[in-house]
Parts: structure tokens; sequence; C-alpha cells
């Protein structure tokens, strides 16, 4: 939700009113100006936000993507504009989890981005999302379980200013004791190409136990045709997080993972590569990392509202292999006119303000 045209730099608030308070205020306040002026001439673009600095690479690998056993996702839209969807998941047969099913349901508009689910275990989960006019958004993420120390909830919120991005958000928050996780992360463009930012996590698990205070740093660089975006993430203590992602063409994108451990007790590495392919219908991803795992998912779409998955993965140096099969069905009993708007192209569905 932010841009970097020349409205939403103008549009940003500007601290020169405050200035003009203060003791040499119009001095401050010109000041002010030059600088804003001189940062707008430059052109920088939106850098995006720490939690996406390597979105294209995850949308190519499927690390998140990949499962075993069978699984069916059937959604049934009820409206379209406001977004209104239910959907039930089943899944069963996976090799690392148990069967179950969860039921959700999902509503959008353009500001507001709303979804919540409960499982057979009676775990409940939801997740909230509010677009305060296009810089600013607003997140809540909650987990409600029966299982003792995995109820959770997460306070979160966005900035994108015209050439930087910032973020803070508390997990399990108490503002009596200050027990609790806080994250803050801020990145900006220092040119056309490159980002530089951080992240901070402060940490506090009882009351009688010091805070502890982690920091990682953040590198970002894209090219010019934006065809290509290399990110590095380095944290002190040792570890390393290193992609790289490009598009070969049209339908074809590529992308690279490096992940490095060199703690003094442990000391690791695994590297990964991928590829993914967008046909006419279908959508298929591969990939192969140093571990000897082979894994490749394929999304058969035969109509707008029914697709088929096929997943599967090769341990060469555990000798094991995995393998799993999917549909997913949507369905819905109004007409388009009733909907409010014709369907969308491949039944997709809808984003969350970020």
């Amino acid at each position: 939700m932010s841009s970097s045209s020349p409205e939403k730099t103008l549009a940003e608030p500007s601290s020169s009113s405050v200035l003009s308070y203060l003791p040499g205020g119009a001095t401050l306040s010109g000041w002010n100006n030059s600088f804003q002026s001189w940062r707008s001439s430059l052109g920088l673009p939106a850098p995006g936000t720490a939690e996406h600095l390597q979105k294209e690479v995850k949308a190519t690998l499927l690390q998140n993507m990949f499962f075993d056993g069978a699984r069916a996702d059937l959604s049934k839209s009820l409206s379209m504009n406001p977004v209104f969807q239910v959907t039930h998941s089943f899944a069963l047969g996976s090799q690392t989890a148990p069967p179950s099913y969860n039921f959700g349901a999902l509503f959008a508009n353009e500001a507001i981005f709303m979804q919540g689910g409960m499982d057979d275990g009676g775990n409940l989960t939801m997740r909230y999302n509010q677009g305060w006019g296009g810089n600013h958004v607003s997140k809540i993420q909650s987990q409600i379980s029966s299982q003792p120390g995995h109820s959770m909830i997460q306070l979160e919120h966005d900035y994108q200013g015209a050439d930087y991005s910032i973020n803070v958000k508390s997990l399990n928050p108490s503002p009596l004791d200050g027990t609790g996780i806080y994250v803050g992360s801020y990145l900006q463009s220092l040119t056309k190409n490159l980002a530089l930012g951080f992240e901070s996590f402060l940490q506090r698990a009882d009351p009688t136990a010091p805070s502890e205070l982690n920091s990682q740093f953040m590198a970002k660089y894209t090219s010019t045709d934006r065809n290509w975006i290399a990110t590095a993430q380095l944290q002190p203590s040792g570890i390393l997080s290193a992609t790289y992602w490009q598009k070969l063409s049209e339908k074809v994108d590529v992308a690279a993972d490096l992940q490095v451990l060199a703690m003094p007790d442990r000391r690791d590495a695994v590297a990964t590569l991928g590829a993914k392919y967008d046909l006419r219908f279908s959508t298929f991803r591969a990939q192969l990392d140093s571990s000897g795992k082979v894994s490749a998912l394929l999304e058969q779409r035969f109509a707008p509202t029914f697709a088929f998955l096929v997943s599967g993965e090769i341990d060469h140096f555990k000798n094991a292999a995995k393998v799993g099969v999917g549909v997913m069905i949507e369905s819905s009993s109004l007409t388009p006119e009733e909907l409010g708007m014709a369907p969308m192209p491949g039944g997709g569905m809808p984003m969350p303000p970020q």
C-alpha cells in the first residue's frame, strides 16, 4: 500500500508546522523543507517492508507450499463486493501431521481484511488487517488453543513512506510486567536500486529475567529493470540469509536461497535452487537443495473453479519419499450480477492490505 509517486510524497505529513513553534523554528523549518525537497528530487522508490523482503523468492520456491498425503479445499463465494467466502479444508495421510479439518471464513474490501478459522481440535485463529488512508496498516493476529502455551496474540503496525517503511509489532505483550516479544524494523532506499535496513528483537519471557535484545541487518538490491532482486540478512550472532530471484521470461522465474549458521556451537549451511513455470492453465514449481531433497509441485487448473495439485519429494540422503495429491474447488450459488462483479479470472483470492 505504498507508492513513490509525487502525489504520495506531498501527502506525507510535514514536521514544519511543529518546528515553527520552537525557538529558532523558522530556521529549522527551512532546513527541513530543503532536506525534504532534496530527498523528493532523488526519486527514490518504495523499498517494500522487512516482512516481504524475500517475497519473490518465497513465491517461487515451495518450502511453504509442499504437502504430502491428501488434501481438499472446498470454497464457496457468497459475495464478491465486498468479498465474503467460506472454506472447508481437509487433510489426511500425511507422514508428519495427523488428519485435520478446518473451517475458515474471509471478508475483505478495499480497507479491511478479516480471516478466521477453527480446526477439529478446537483451535481458533484470527487475522484482521485495517488500512488507514494508504500509508498505514494495522494488523492483529491471534490464536486460541486448548494446549498450554500455544495461545498467542500479535499486534502490528506498518507505515510505508515514499522511500522507506517502518514496522512495529508485539507478540503476547503484557504492559503490567513488561513481558513479551517486541520487534521494530526500518527499511530505507538509499539509491534507486539499493535499500538498507535493520530489525531489532526485544524479548522478556519472565518478569524476573533480564531482557534480551537482538538485531539483524538487511540489504536489498533491485535491478533497474526490476527483473532480478538480491537480498541479504545478517545477525551478529552468526546467522546469514541470502537470496536471489530473477525473472527469465514472462512465464519463468528462478530463485536461490542460502542459509548459513556460523555459531560457536553449531556450523551448518543449506542452499536451495528452484524454478517456477507458469503455463496457460497450470503452474509448475521444482527445487533442489544441498541436503539431498528434490521437490516438485504441479497445480493444474481444469476450470476457473477447479484445480488439481500433485506434490512430491525425494530425500536421497535418507532414502525416503513423500507424495501428496489435492483438489481445490470453488463454487458460488450467486450469479455474476448478484455477486456484484464479474468472477475473478482463475478464481483468484483477495489479498490483505500490506
